[in-house]
């Protein structure tokens, strides 16, 4: 099992290495990203630790594979509000719970080693110029994300979390999910505020984008149903959920952002997380007046009266 592992990992370097060298082949060609494997590293710590304590096993840990991205691992980022004793007990929960996880875990590490060539490779039919030069942190991310951006020590990384994967996406096709998050890295917004219409734009944008890729994706897939039905519960109150998120468009307030696209909902009693649906329905509709390259290439400023304008379309088609 260990020397499959071993594989596992060198594989996945090893297929990004032929790709990256296929590309220098031809002068033309974008590079592929440089993938960090931590994922693969965690099940050694694990195995190795049998038999003993949590501070033993903490210690192996922070030194083998914390060690190599302490930005994410360490507690600095925290700025206080985190402490060694913390992350040492989120260290423990995480081994605690891994013999569960571990066979759809290390499927999932598998199935990254092959598919994340793929995606990239697919992605980029419909966004040539996508560069794939952030370089992506594969690892158990202690219960924190599945995938997405982290600003650490002052940068953005790209992040996927395999543990996360696992508890949230089960065993699904990952196609969607791989497509949503490249969009993210290949689409980084720059604004000086972050009120909802700019989140609604990079979620729906993602989700719009990785559903043309993947249009057989379910609900399931497209992380739809989380939590449970949002999608089809926001589709059943649908005119409701957009008139409260024309009224929150401009809005900062933390609340509003909470219903919008967080699973701790608010207090409206529309489905929580429904902005992920709301934001791929206005993406939809603005993609009838451009196209996808379009509106990907659009800067802060210019989205604004093309959300509005979509969210207040949405509307009055609903009130027909």
């Amino acid at each position: 099992m260990k020397h499959s592992r071993r594989l596992t990992s060198f594989l996945l370097g090893a297929m990004l290495s032929a790709a990256a060298a296929a590309a220098a082949d031809k002068p033309d060609a974008p590079p592929m990203m440089q993938v960090h494997d931590l994922a693969s590293p965690f099940v050694d710590v694990w195995d190795r630790n049998v038999g003993k304590t949590d501070e033993e096993f903490s210690r192996d840990f922070k030194a083998t594979v914390g060690s190599r991205f302490p930005t994410f691992y360490g507690v600095a980022r925290y700025e206080g509000k985190k402490s060694e004793a913390q992350r040492d007990a989120e260290i423990a929960a995480a081994r605690a719970e891994f013999p569960k996880l571990r066979a759809a875990y290390e499927k999932k590490v598998a199935r990254f080693t092959q598919d994340l060539p793929l995606h990239i490779a697919s992605f980029r039919a419909l966004f040539p110029d996508y560069e794939a030069k952030s370089p992506l942190w594969f690892v158990h991310s202690l219960g924190e994300m599945d995938g997405g951006k982290r600003r650490l020590d002052g940068k953005l990384e790209f992040i996927f979390g395999a543990d996360l994967m696992v508890k949230i996406h089960g065993d699904n096709d990952e196609a969607f999910f791989f497509h949503h998050e490249l969009f993210h890295d290949y689409q980084p917004m720059q604004c000086q505020r972050w009120p909802v219409w700019t989140s609604l734009w990079q979620e729906g944008m993602a989700s719009y984008v990785a559903r043309q890729l993947n249009p057989d994706a379910t609900d399931d897939q497209m992380l739809m149903n989380l939590p449970a039905n949002m999608a089809q519960e926001t589709r059943r109150q649908l005119a409701r959920a957009l008139d409260d998120l024309h009224a929150k468009l401009d809005s900062t307030d933390q609340e509003a952002y909470n219903g919008l696209f967080l699973r701790k909902g608010d207090s409206t009693g529309l489905p929580a997380r429904r902005g992920y649906y709301l934001g791929m329905l206005v993406a939809e509709e603005a993609a009838k007046t451009m196209s996808l390259q379009q509106l990907a290439k659009l800067d802060c400023e210019a989205v604004r009266p093309v959300v509005v304008a979509a969210v207040e379309r949405l509307r009055g088609k609903q009130a027909r």
